[in-house]
């Protein structure tokens, strides 16, 4: 909006200040990503695509898990892991220094190189999240990992290597800093209100679209113009107690919102990342974790101030996000 001052707010999710300052965009409408992400313009093949599995790193599980040849979704192990699999957990004596243990996975969402997330039906896009949900299980059999990330990077400015259509799972030994702030967030809500602070999210205004099972908004003090999250409408504390009917409604509105954002901000690069409890709660953390899916389009820069402070500046108020977001119209 012209003329609108700016405004300092407050995310009682994640505890960070945001400042929203339109004075420094144009109108939210005109926000466009000057980066827009295109594969179908790159090489027909690589090594993610059906017929070049020799050239990968080993398999963990495929699905279809008998098929042979016609795969649709491969779990791989990553050739350039960020941490060892294979390493003995040895904290040194002060904890400040722990070997480089964990698992760091690749899910390669279709055997066809051109195919993005936002091309696969509904029921597709679940049996990728079903994918997340069984390494997940099958990562939490490990007793020294604590926290495990599914993340998605589309496009190279958004952390991408390879352009075919791919998300990554890292499992570490311990609870991310983020992860840890966001936690004690949550906590201090519930003390203070006996509710869950997800739960309780501001929708009025906010709000994109809905589903049986979820809702999709742009949060109240979102850290990034046009970031979007996805959240159950029922409290959930763990994204691996996913079940088929939620993962097909949540594929439903996953590929929806990819699809908005793509139409409306010219394809740009982004991250999602899936926000969820440690592998190892108590019980009386399960009243107020609740997981959720972010997805960040990458329009601004991180400069100095946000480095320095923690505190972002946005210049699109997340009201009018969600408007235009609402209004647009997917070809039929």
């Amino acid at each position: 909006m012209d003329g609108r001052d700016p405004e300092i707010r407050k995310d009682k999710v994640t505890n960070r200040w945001v400042v929203f300052s339109p004075a420094r965009a144009r109108r939210p409408s005109d926000f466009k990503s000057k980066d827009s992400f295109n594969p179908r313009n790159t090489q027909s093949e690589c090594p993610f695509c059906i017929g070049h599995e020799h050239e990968c790193a080993p398999e963990i599980f495929r699905f279809p898990s008998e098929s042979a040849v016609d795969w649709k979704i491969r779990v791989i192990e990553n050739l350039y892991p960020a941490v060892f699999r294979d390493l003995q957990l040895n904290p040194n004596c002060d904890g400040l220094v722990l070997t480089g243990f964990g698992f760091h996975d690749v899910v390669i969402e279709s055997p066809a190189h051109a195919v993005h997330l936002s091309d696969l039906s509904p029921p597709e896009v679940a049996e990728v999240l079903l994918a997340y949900k069984k390494r997940i299980h099958q990562l939490s059999l490990h007793l020294s990992v604590k926290y495990v990330q599914v993340f998605k990077n589309h496009g190279a400015s958004a952390g991408a290597s390879m352009s075919h259509s791919h998300s990554q799972i890292m499992a570490l030994p311990i609870v991310p800093p983020t992860v840890s702030s966001r936690l004690d967030c949550m906590k201090g809500y519930f003390e203070q209100t006996g509710k869950c602070s997800v739960c309780e999210m501001p929708v009025k205004d906010l709000l994109i679209d809905e589903s049986t099972h979820y809702i999709s908004i742009v949060p109240f003090a979102a850290t990034f113009p046009f970031e979007i999250w996805i959240v159950p409408r029922d409290h959930s504390p763990h994204f691996h107690e996913l079940d088929s009917e939620k993962a097909v409604d949540l594929g439903g509105l996953l590929k929806l919102m990819l699809q908005k954002m793509s139409q409306q901000l010219n394809n740009p690069p982004f991250n999602f990342m899936i926000h969820t409890s440690p592998l190892q709660v108590t019980d009386s953390m399960l009243s107020y974790t609740h997981w959720f899916l972010q997805i960040v389009p990458q329009l601004t820069g991180v400069g100095g101030f946000e480095l320095g402070t923690g505190c972002y500046i946005n210049p699109v108020f997340p009201e009018d996000a969600a408007k235009v977001l609402r209004e647009v119209n997917l070809p039929k």
